[in-house]
């Protein structure tokens, strides 16, 4: 196997280093890597490169500071042309519920093909495959609803009056029940504390989040979605293209993601212990909503939205 360079960021003259970031991603082939060493996180040149570069590359974070922050930046390799997991979900919600039950991220995750999401999840991909051919007649929630093939600006409208509305109504008890629980059984349950500023953390970047896509992102999607539908003359926004916001908003998702991931370690999949009152399992199944609401947000917005989005303003463009 051929070693992946690293190279040290904080070795080179501020003025070029981007220039030679760039210059270094460039020479790659697709499937191939480089490794950058530096000393704060290039959150901007994240963003700089999906601006000018596209959606192409995958950032990984191997090192988070505070001192020493590694990112293993890899070029996609777009000619594969195998079906990802956030695709597969996208043409059947009842999938991503499969995809959920065997812990595959098919949401913030989901540019992997099938076979390389099982092998990260530890799954048989065979025992998938046999689950996603065998689907219920509709998901458990009840609704089964083509969210493909609606318009950009109905999934926007969508998108806030479902999702962002639940996060908004949700919010009050939940940052209640994390400090009270937290208070009453923290002595005997530690682990609650740790909880509560996961929680805490979460509450506070949707919040953020949500009030970014309704006030910049999704307003500019719904005039695409018109000037589309009625032929009218197409300008780019003042934040040019729409890949740099929706670069953001991706960066949030993993955010969110993280503190999910790390929410259902600490709670044991929301387990309530035998010694917590009524209001302990309240906390842990209200989480545990939130939790899947959020798989179901986020991936409307990762695999579906955003995707399109992108590929309509290139259309109008042109």
């Amino acid at each position: 196997m051929t070693a992946i360079e690293t190279l040290d960021v904080t070795q080179i003259v501020p003025r070029l280093k981007h220039p030679t970031i760039f210059q270094h991603f460039d020479a790659l082939q697709e499937g191939e890597a480089f490794v950058i060493h530096n000393d704060h996180d290039p959150k901007p040149l994240y963003y700089q490169l999906l601006a000018e570069r596209g959606d192409i590359f995958n950032w990984d974070y191997l090192k988070q500071g505070p001192d020493v922050w590694e990112i293993k930046i890899a070029k996609k390799d777009l000619g594969r042309g195998e079906i990802t997991v956030g695709e597969i979900a996208a043409k059947d919600l009842r999938k991503a519920e499969v995809f959920r039950k065997f812990g595959i991220d098919f949401c913030c995750d989901g540019k992997k093909p099938l076979k390389e999401a099982c092998a990260e999840a530890g799954v048989s991909e065979a025992a998938v495959k046999e689950a996603l051919e065998h689907l219920p007649a509709q998901s458990s929630s009840g609704r089964q609803m083509d969210f493909d093939n609606w318009q950009l600006d109905f999934l926007t409208d969508y998108i806030v009056n479902i999702h962002h509305k639940y996060v908004r109504d949700v919010t009050p008890m939940l940052a209640g029940l994390a400090e009270k629980i937290a208070g009453h059984h923290g002595p005997h349950h530690p682990e609650l504390y740790e909880v509560k500023d996961h929680v805490t953390g979460l509450l506070q970047e949707m919040h953020d989040h949500q009030i970014k896509e309704e006030k910049i992102l999704f307003p500019f999607i719904k005039q695409m979605s018109q000037c589309e539908r009625e032929g009218k003359p197409f300008t780019y926004p003042p934040f040019g293209t729409i890949e740099s916001p929706v670069g953001m908003m991706l960066h949030d998702h993993n955010e969110v993601a993280a503190h999910i991931h790390t929410l259902e370690k600490l709670t044991d999949n929301y387990s309530v212990p035998s010694d917590g009152c009524e209001s302990y399992a309240l906390y842990y199944h209200k989480l545990k909503e939130l939790d899947e609401d959020l798989h179901v947000h986020i991936h409307l917005e990762n695999n579906i939205l955003f995707p399109k989005a992108i590929k309509m303003e290139k259309n109008l463009a042109n």
